[in-house]
């Protein structure tokens, strides 16, 4: 029977926090196969991610807050073996998606081992943890998406994968602007970390800006300028939230905290999702 601090410690509601990727490739596919859509959705969200969570927090086993858990609880060598057999399933199930998909699955299973585990601890090298998530959790998961849904076999969608970098390292550092202290004590240096308090939200903003400008390039050279504009309404409120944050921090570091943290991903989370399912909308109905 699965212990109650396994089951907390996969983080199932922080998919959410990731879903964005999978709602942008999905409404950029021209012709859907909707079961395997489905099947990349569950694996993804309800498998993969979780697995990451869980394997992560008993590699490090946190006593301080962590996304989505403010006071997370003391890992299990239940959660241990969990997270093998999800990660089993996982990559097992991604072969009745298509043989690109699976590779990618299985690359990013790797991926987030090596970032996690003491013996290699990406996560550790402020550049290399930085660039390993957002290469796998941004540009590889926006193709693997891509072409797990496909119903005609794509080409490979470079913008939509650059853009997915760019918006997921906007998001990434701003998950970890709360953990410094708890990171220097583990010998771990984030790129937030590494640049600070006022420097990661300029670099998040650079980022995000650097998003919008192929977010541009992309729907002007598709005559899908309104799209653009739509999707900058959707974003509207993170945009104010974040600066109105930033200011907030200058104004005493101290609020650079998990509650602070987690409505900047909630707000961020949901008007980006909310963006890319009207996008969908708007090119499949």
């Amino acid at each position: 029977m699965l212990q109650k601090n396994t089951i907390t410690l996969l983080r199932l509601p922080f998919s959410f926090f990731l879903m964005p990727v999978f709602f942008f490739a999905l409404s950029q596919v021209s012709h859907i196969n909707y079961g395997k859509a489905a099947l990349v959705f569950i694996i993804l969200h309800f498998i993969m991610y979780p697995a990451s969570n869980g394997y992560n927090s008993y590699m490090d086993r946190d006593e301080e807050s962590i996304g989505m858990l403010e006071k997370p609880p003391a890992p299990t060598r239940q959660l241990f073996y969990l997270t093998l057999v999800m990660d089993v399933l996982a990559a097992l199930l991604s072969f009745l998606v298509n043989i690109p998909f699976a590779i990618c699955i299985i690359a990013n299973i790797i991926a987030s081992r090596a970032y996690s585990y003491r013996g290699i601890r990406l996560k550790k090298y402020p550049v290399w943890g930085f660039l390993t998530v957002v290469l796998f959790q941004g540009a590889i998961t926006y193709y693997m998406v891509f072409a797990g849904a496909s119903a005609m076999p794509p080409g490979t969608p470079w913008m939509g994968m650059l853009i997915s970098l760019f918006l997921f390292g906007g998001f990434y550092p701003l998950t970890q602007i709360y953990q410094h202290e708890q990171d220097r004590k583990d010998g771990v240096r984030t790129i937030s970390y590494m640049l600070g308090l006022n420097g990661t939200f300029l670099f998040s903003a650079i980022m995000y800006l650097l998003a919008e400008v192929f977010l541009f390039i992309y729907f002007s050279g598709r005559g899908q300028l309104l799209h653009f504009f739509l999707l900058l309404l959707f974003l509207s409120p993170v945009v104010l939230y974040f600066f109105y944050w930033w200011m907030q921090v200058r104004k005493d570091g101290a609020n650079a905290n998990f509650r602070l943290s987690l409505r900047m991903n909630v707000i961020a989370a949901s008007c980006t999702n909310l963006g890319f399912i009207v996008l969908y909308l708007l090119n499949h109905f």
